[in-house]
């Protein structure tokens, strides 16, 4: 019984982590056309996602990748 609920204890967790992983964007405001770094994925149309789908672990990452991204290099 206890190996069970150790099984789906250790399946649910591996199920939810993602969903709380903490992760950086590299995003453009649509007005001002400036790039910044958020901890949330734009829900709203006034800034996008510029970096794909990559979502960056540290903020440093984020940073470095900020710097390769097209749109946020040529402003």
């Amino acid at each position: 019984m206890k190996l069970k609920t150790l099984v789906a204890a250790a399946l649910m967790t591996a199920v939810a982590a993602p969903a709380f992983a903490e992760g950086f964007y590299v995003v453009q405001d649509a007005k001002t056309k400036k790039c910044t770094i958020t901890e949330t994925k734009p829900t709203t149309t006034e800034t996008a996602v510029v970096s794909g789908d990559t979502v960056y672990k540290t903020r440093a990452e984020a940073e470095t990748g900020m710097k390769t991204v097209k749109v946020c290099t040529s402003n």
